[in-house]
């Protein structure tokens, strides 16, 4: 079922919608969609949270004194 729900997904968000003029620009626009659909999309198996949610780590950038 993973394949066929991606693969519907991918048509009816992406494919359907858009019309490619250059390979580049393909490439860019799928690569974009791809991203968003692994980390900021809710999905329904994981209790429509996003898989990868992007965190933000705070590092300590004061010299430390040994």
């Amino acid at each position: 079922m993973g394949a066929l729900h991606f693969n519907a997904r991918f048509r009816d968000e992406l494919l359907n919608g858009e019309v490619f003029t250059t390979l580049r620009e393909a490439q860019i626009l799928i690569e974009r969609w791809r991203r968003h659909y692994n980390t900021v999309r809710p999905h329904s198996a994981l209790g429509y949270r996003p898989p990868a949610p992007k965190s933000i780590v705070l590092i300590d950038q004061r010299p430390t004194m040994h």
